[in-house]
């Protein structure tokens, strides 16, 4: 925990929209969050440890070899889009980020939860359900919750303007918003 004295190290265990997909490195908010801590000169360790097309059963199975390896304070969990692109069971969605918040937290590591929307593809249903698990999941586990990575790019007027081809991933012009999601409940994570 960050109560050592020691700087925190934050990993972000994402997907493809944390992995910087499509994008020059550099550009997606991940290498932004590190740019913001040093212009505030927060002394952060950041650590992208995300892979395009991760799902959530991915990221459990990554994540016990990823805290050893790390030992990260703050762990951003960015997973479930694809599970939801691939119509994958809710309850396992679920599951997965509930044990792998519960894993971070056992290891001394604070856990922000970043939700993700999906499009009505499997239905209204399945819309609503998939996007109730990330606030469900960081009220069972007593952790702060980001509900929309993509608020203000995919539901914004300029929104077609802010995705590349693919019309899934968000364009550099979109990293910063993402950023400005996850910043606040982030930040209120890290040492004074």
């Amino acid at each position: 925990m960050a109560a050592t004295g020691k700087p925190p190290v934050i990993m972000v265990l994402g997907d493809s929209l944390s992995a910087e997909y499509g994008l020059r490195r550099g550009d997606g908010w991940v290498p932004l969050l590190e740019k913001r801590l040093a212009e505030q000169k927060i002394p952060a360790t950041v650590i992208n440890a995300s892979i395009s097309g991760d799902t959530t059963a991915g990221g459990r199975s990554r994540l016990p070899g990823l805290l050893t390896q790390h030992q990260p304070t703050h762990v951003v969990l960015e997973l479930g889009a694809n599970d939801a692109l691939r119509g994958l069971s809710l309850t396992s969605t679920e599951d997965n980020l509930l044990q792998m918040t519960k894993a971070a937290q056992a290891a001394g590591a604070q856990v922000l939860i970043v939700g993700i929307q999906v499009p009505p593809n499997y239905g209204s249903d399945y819309t609503r359900r998939f996007e109730a698990i990330f606030p469900k999941v960081a009220g069972a586990a007593k952790t702060p919750v980001v509900p929309f990575l993509l608020k203000g790019v995919a539901d914004g007027p300029d929104a077609a303007m802010l995705f590349q081809a693919d019309r899934i991933h968000p364009t550099a012009a979109a990293q910063p918003r993402m950023l400005d999601n996850v910043w606040p409940p982030l930040r209120k994570l890290l040492p004074k």
